[in-house]
């Protein structure tokens, strides 16, 4: 059975009980402050679970794309060195929301693996919840009653809390599990140790495959359990074992979910893949085929690698692979991005992101492996340099703060650090690594703490957003909570009636001020969550329950939504101008500026960007009038021609806004008029990433204040050139530059000849050799005329000058032709650049260094000498 059966039988045999299939929910999240990737099945339906949102249907069952790689749940340093253990796996699932309990779902489970799939019932053990006196939970007694129906009671284990207490973080869904593992060794293996013994104890063929969790609790922040509304399961199945169980492997990437990838990496690298789990080799293979798979689906949902946040845990995702590929696969050069169109051969049926993106996903990797690969390049010559330095003091151990500064600023891999150490006969000084290394982790964790309370709820009540209506309404607060980071104590609140947009779609946060007639609070921010908005204030109110006046900085608002709806026509006019490739990848809008990040290959001419400005302010000036529908079907929204955004994640009914041709979903603030923008003004067009732009820009107050000190810099240049003709006296003054820099550029000549007659009769026999070493102050353009001239015209020689023009040391050194074969340039000047703290390099004829300790030159000048 292929696992593309395998799959999709799992979501037939739950529709034939009634659930509804929907599809994965992007990989990377962008709507849950708690979590960067879905790391489990669960969470695209928190929200159920919580009550914040009512589910699509009572039943429902799905494969989804999850990714362990931060925070709790982290499987980064097990991937390839077992069977098992991946970054980005499929979690096969089937959900209750208050519909069946404990009986249906293992009923569901025991069928599916024993009657569907056909794995035979001996080779089966389930674990249930033992129960914890410390949180006054008893043994799940009915799972148990429920399991002797189906298997026998010695296959029956109990479980603590670790392992069958299942909590997706510190807070949230929670609940007693009951785990089934599959024993998948031979009869000879089972003959000797019964598999009751190997069950949770990291045996790679007695795994778990599906667990089926029964959500009674909720996990406060204070650590207390209380009651859900109602009962739910979640079950998650790991789709890669539940493949090496079917395809009856013995190791995960033996199954077709990997082989296809692993014949791929062994045609481009030449190396043969023999599984062994100790061997470098297939560690690399393995690596390099998990990380692609994680990666590739990130990027298609949208996430681009970067140097924080989500995007810096993909970068290094990825910069592991390129790691390994290029330490134990020999690959120098990238290969990885090759990979990703088999990727999409297995997978693209399931997850057609996968095909629409491919082209985008390609080119970034692609663009990632070839910046990376010459990040190692440049620490390989750092490392050397550093091993040289403690060879030198007949050291044999390197120093963990310049290992941890190579590890930091240039991104170079520390187990590679010790790798090349082990082969010098030199170790590395782990603890002065991991010392720099807690500071780092330290420091980080500081600037981001933030400890959350729990709610205190003053009234169960729907909040209601009149946001898009009013800026100012009358409120009270229905719940608060305290919150506490680097800052001091703040508190967040959830109004009745909130006129604040929280932070969404690429739009931040409202501020602005709750008051009344006893007090006034800042609203610092706001942000949606959990299904609530919540804003951010600088202080508890004395009376929490009385009524306020909530008010929207307005003049904030004003140009947050003008920068909105201006995104809206930009997209619309890149389309027109650069093709319907473009799509969007991303943006900001704040009241200053708008970013915004779209799909396009090639940087943009000068011609495309006027015509784009021009297109945009032609929109602005036609008065087109916002139609917004707020409520309706996404199908009827797409229907209309609204364009979704790919990776973002919709309900059933949308808000859909359109500016006459322009048409997309958002939840955004907009102007009623395009009128009200004012002016769009481009002021940078840029590369984010292989295949993503980016434009930068301005529009309504921002784009009238950039014309007016515009106008005034005019003013003040013409005052200064006394002229109001400035393009006739800007040009006469090139002119008149031109003529003074020719005559000093004639007057250097003059001089560096004079140098000349004199530096020849300057040099020093050396045995059958000439060596010049001179100090002066011209400039590096006639120090480089002057040796030039000199390797020429003096046999078999060393020049070696030292200049402090302007201030700042420069050593130029150039060897005549004949001396070429016993004497490089770029050696010698590397070795004396040391002298003033800089470094340089060049060909072996000619090579120069700048550098910072002008004082050194004395030292560099003496150590010439000694040639």
């Amino acid at each position: 059975m292929t696992s593309q059966e395998i799959r999709q039988q799992f979501l037939d045999y739950f529709k034939s009980k009634n659930h509804l299939i929907v599809p994965s929910a992007p990989i990377v999240l962008k709507d849950d402050p708690t979590l960067m990737f879905s790391n489990s099945g669960m969470t695209q339906f928190k929200d159920y679970f919580l009550g914040y949102k009512e589910p699509k249907a009572p039943r429902i069952a799905d494969t989804q794309k999850c990714l362990r790689v931060s925070g709790k749940h982290n499987d980064l340093d097990d991937v390839g060195r077992d069977t098992y253990h991946h970054t980005m796996f499929e979690m096969l699932g089937n959900w209750s929301f208050g519909d069946y309990f404990k009986k249906d779902a293992i009923d569901f489970a025991w069928e599916l693996l024993t009657e569907v799939y056909g794995i035979p019932k001996e080779n089966l053990y389930v674990t249930i919840f033992e129960g914890d006196a410390t949180e006054n939970l008893e043994r799940d007694q009915d799972a148990y009653n429920f399991w002797k129906s189906h298997i026998s009671e010695d296959r029956i284990i109990n479980g603590n809390k670790k392992d069958n207490f299942w909590e997706m973080g510190e807070s949230g869904p929670c609940g007693p599990c009951s785990e089934i593992h599959v024993d998948l060794r031979t009869p000879e293996e089972k003959a000797k140790v019964s598999g009751l013994e190997l069950v949770n104890n990291d045996h790679p063929q007695v795994v778990e495959v599906w667990n089926l969790v029964f959500m009674e609790f909720n996990r406060k922040a204070d650590k207390s359990l209380e009651k859900l509304p109602q009962q739910h399961v979640d079950t998650g199945m790991g789709f890669e074992r539940l493949c090496m169980a079917l395809q009856q492997k013995e190791s995960n990437y033996d199954t077709d979910v990997f082989t296809p990838l692993i014949a791929k990496v062994e045609e481009l690298s030449g190396k043969k893949y023999t599984g062994i789990l100790t061997d470098e080799k297939d560690i690399a293979i393995r690596v390099v085929v998990d990380h692609i798979r994680a990666v590739s689906f990130a990027i298609a949902d949208g996430q681009l690698p970067s140097n924080g946040g989500a995007g810096y845990v993909i970068r290094r995702i990825l910069r592991r692979g390129i790691s390994y590929a290029y330490r134990f696969l020999d690959r120098k050069e990238p290969f990885l991005f090759e990979l990703v169109a088999v990727l999409q051969n297995q997978m693209g049926k399931f997850f057609p992101e996968l095909e629409k993106q491919g082209k985008l996903v390609t080119e970034v990797i692609k663009s990632e492996e070839e910046s990376f690969l010459r990040t190692i390049e440049r620490g390989l010559i750092r490392l050397d340099s550093i091993i040289k330095e403690t060879q030198e003091k007949g050291g044999k151990i390197l120093a963990g703060d310049k290992i941890f500064e190579l590890y930091d600023t240039y991104g170079f891999p520390a187990d590679l650090s010790r790798i090349i150490a082990e082969e010098k006969q030199l170790t590395i000084d782990e603890e002065g690594f991991e010392k720099h290394m807690y500071i780092r982790i330290e420091d980080s964790r500081i600037g981001s703490a933030f400890k959350v309370f729990d709610w205190v709820v003053l009234e169960e009540k729907p909040e209601n957003f009149v946001g898009y209506d009013q800026i100012e309404t009358e409120t009270y607060i229905t719940r608060y909570r305290k919150v506490e980071n680097k800052d001091g104590e703040f508190y967040q609140v959830v109004l009745s009636n909130s006129p604040f947009y929280p932070e969404g779609g690429g739009q931040i946060g409202d501020k602005g001020i709750l008051e009344n007639a006893v007090e006034s609070f800042e609203v610092l921010g706001t942000k949606k969550e959990n299904g609530l908005i919540i804003s951010l204030i600088n202080g508890l109110p004395k009376d929490a329950g009385a009524v306020f006046y909530a008010k929207v900085n307005a003049a904030e608002r004003k140009n947050s939504q003008a920068n909105h709806s201006v995104t809206h026509l930009l997209h619309e006019a890149l389309r027109e101008v650069l093709g319907t490739h473009v799509e969007q990848k991303g943006s900001f809008v704040g009241p200053d500026y708008l970013r915004f990040d779209f799909s396009h290959f090639s940087k943009m001419t000068e011609e495309e960007l006027a015509l784009i400005e021009e297109k945009v302010n032609a929109k602005i000036k036609e008065n087109i009038a916002l139609q917004e529908f707020r409520n309706i079907p996404i199908q009827e929204a797409i229907d209309k021609g609204a364009m979704a955004l790919f990776g973002e994640k919709y309900g059933d009914n949308v808000r859909m806004i359109q500016f006459g041709t322009s048409k997309e979903l958002c939840g955004g603030t907009h102007v009623k008029n395009t009128s009200e923008i004012g002016h769009f003004k481009i002021n940078s067009e840029s590369s984010v990433a292989a295949g993503i732009r980016r434009i930068e820009a301005i529009s309504g107050d921002k784009s009238e204040e950039y014309f007016r000190n515009l106008e005034k810099q005019m003013t003040d240049i013409s005052q200064l050139l006394k002229s109001k003709d400035l393009v006739k006296s800007i040009e006469k003054l090139m002119e008149e530059n031109a003529a003074l820099k020719s005559e000093v550029d004639a007057l250097k000549k003059e001089k560096a000849k004079g140098e000349i007659g004199e530096w020849k009769t300057a040099y020093e026999h050396k045995g059958d050799k000439q060596l010049l070493v001179k100090k002066t102050s011209l400039d590096a353009g006639s120090v480089k005329d002057i040796v030039f001239q000199l390797k020429k015209e003096i046999p078999t020689s060393v020049t070696i000058v030292l200049s402090d023009y302007d201030g700042k040391p420069m050593i130029t050194v150039g060897i005549s032709d004949d001396l070429s074969a016993s004497y490089q340039a770029g050696t010698i000047v590397k070795d004396l650049a040391k002298e003033i703290q800089g470094g340089g390099g060049g060909n072996p004829g000619f090579a120069t260094a700048g550098g910072k300790n002008l004082d050194g030159l004395e030292n560099a000048y003496q150590k010439a000498l000694n040639l």
